[in-house]
């Protein structure tokens, strides 16, 4: 085989890992919309928080950022994914605002505003940094670390889960959806190598496994103790 031809399969299978991410991430981003019709239907946030999305938000215009040709060159595939999330991350939140009571309201501006400042602030300081080395290594360090924790989010739900025995509060298709998206962008770091990708997708990856066997296994476990119910209960 040709050097030519070991480059262009080594290409077409980063890309390929890199659209399989932003295709699987889609999911993810649209998961909240029948949350948000809710929200809609009934005039009210209810108890609903908007929190994850403000999160999710910074998270996704650092890793956009980082993505960009003046941050890490050949990653446009990030860029292209975050961008598409910062969208709707931004639309859930001014839908939060419009239906939420007054002091959710004033909140929730009061941290979108702290989010854009934020991310103004390391725009402008990053393009301080004359080296494209330290620049990089900048971004890529608080664009690595928003992503851990945000795959270590569900924490909290694998702990409730093995508290509660039940798998009611960790749908499946988002364990399902965060493995696949994690999995490919992590493929697509190795192969490009960055380690500002591979390494929290990595982590990302085993978090949603350990999600899917908890997920599979108090699953079968609820059906097995359903089916060991007695069928025919006897009041004599």
């Amino acid at each position: 085989m040709s050097m030519f031809a070991a480059y262009s399969i080594y290409t077409v299978a980063k890309d390929a890992a890199g659209v399989a991410g932003n295709i699987f991430a889609f999911g993810l981003f649209v998961s909240p919309i029948p949350t948000f019709r809710r929200i809609i239907r009934n005039g009210s946030t209810e108890f609903f928080s908007g929190l994850p999305y403000v999160y999710s938000l910074i998270n996704c215009l650092i890793c956009m950022w980082y993505g960009t040709p003046l941050i890490s060159p050949d990653n446009l595939l990030v860029t292209t994914v975050n961008s598409i999330g910062a969208i709707f991350q931004f639309v859930y939140i001014i839908i939060f605002m419009i239906y939420a009571e007054k002091e959710k309201k004033v909140r929730m501006l009061g941290l979108l505003l702290a989010v854009l400042g934020i991310f103004a602030s390391i725009i402008v300081g990053s393009l301080q940094i004359a080296d494209d080395v330290t620049r990089r290594l900048f971004v890529g360090s608080l664009s690595c670390a928003s992503l851990i924790s945000m795959f270590a989010s569900p924490l909290f739900i694998i702990k409730l889960v093995i508290q509660t025995k039940s798998v009611e509060f960790m749908p499946f298709h988002l364990s399902l959806s965060t493995f696949l998206m994690s999995t490919s962008f992590f493929l697509y770091g190795l192969l490009n190598d960055d380690p500002f990708i591979y390494t929290p997708n990595g982590i990302g990856t085993i978090l949603a496994i350990v999600q899917l066997i908890l997920y599979f296994y108090y699953e079968n476990k609820s059906r097995a103790d359903a089916s060991a119910e007695p069928l025919v209960v006897s009041y004599t």
